[in-house]
């Protein structure tokens, strides 16, 4: 019963989230940087994928940090 009270508090309207768009293309740079942007869910240049603002996601976007720009 607390698991789903603790799941239930988890799910606010009132989570961070932040825009992260891709303005270069990772082409020419590692493979991982590239893996990193497809994880992000981020396809082709110019698109913008709206994720919630954990460590997580902060990390993923510091390793591409030259290919992505962030609102939030």
């Amino acid at each position: 019963m607390a698991k789903a009270k603790q799941a239930k508090g988890n799910t606010g309207d009132g989570a961070k989230t932040v825009t992260v768009t891709l303005v270069k293309s990772p082409i020419g740079f590692q493979k991982v940087q590239g893996k990193v942007v497809q994880g992000m869910g981020l396809r082709k240049i110019n698109h913008s994928v709206t994720l919630k603002d954990t460590p997580e996601t902060r990390g993923m976007i510091f390793k591409v940090r030259h290919l992505v720009t962030v609102s939030e």
